[in-house]
């Protein structure tokens, strides 16, 4: 995804005001080799690209007068309660060094699960994001649970998840955290279980 930023000169509280009675959101371009710079970015497009999932979790192309840096979305600030993008903040990557990013989970054929088909349960997302370590031609958009088989009580777990090549998972702590499971809503009764009520 590309963004288009330009390079900011003024800081300060007075000089972010201005800036956003303009239009504009202050940030900062941070990481590398390079020295962090300070860089200004067009509110509205930037407040419509955080809707979008992929922006937090690709790889962005920042082009700053006509020079492009791949970085990532590491931080936002939002106005307590005005739909405002205060200031956001890039981290550079480099083609060649693992990054750490949170990937969004995308649950499949959750309404052809067994589970929930036959044993009338709901699926519960335990996890909705999964940090994981990669260089950054290899980072995933997001990353596929498949429930099409998952029973009544299953509880899918991070091994159940094929990761794509060159993608490992950073747990902390847990090995094996669980991801999603199914379960009864509170005081409903699967077939199974009403066709084992004895006849009166």
């Amino acid at each position: 995804m590309k963004v288009v930023a330009f390079e900011r000169s003024v800081q300060g509280t007075g000089a972010s005001r201005r800036l956003r009675n303009a239009g504009k959101t202050p940030g900062i371009i941070y990481g590398g080799a390079a020295e962090p710079k300070m860089i200004e970015l067009d509110h509205n497009a930037l407040f419509h690209a955080l809707k979008k999932e992929a922006f937090h979790s690709s790889i962005l192309d920042i082009e700053v007068e006509g020079k492009a840096e791949k970085a990532l979305l590491r931080a936002f600030q939002m106005h307590p309660f005005k739909p405002l993008v205060l200031h956001v903040d890039f981290q550079r990557v480099s083609a060649t060094d693992k990054i750490h990013v949170k990937v969004p989970l995308h649950f499949m054929n959750q309404e052809n699960a067994p589970g929930v088909k036959l044993g009338h349960g709901i699926v519960n997302h335990i996890l909705n994001e999964l940090e994981v370590s990669c260089l950054p031609a290899d980072l995933p958009e997001f990353l596929e649970v498949d429930l099409g088989n998952a029973e009544l009580g299953q509880t899918l777990h991070l091994s159940d998840i094929k990761l794509p090549k060159g993608v490992s998972a950073i747990t902390h702590g847990d090995e094996n955290p669980a991801i999603a499971s199914i379960s009864l809503p509170a005081g409903g009764v699967s077939e199974a279980a009403e066709g084992e009520t004895p006849a009166a």
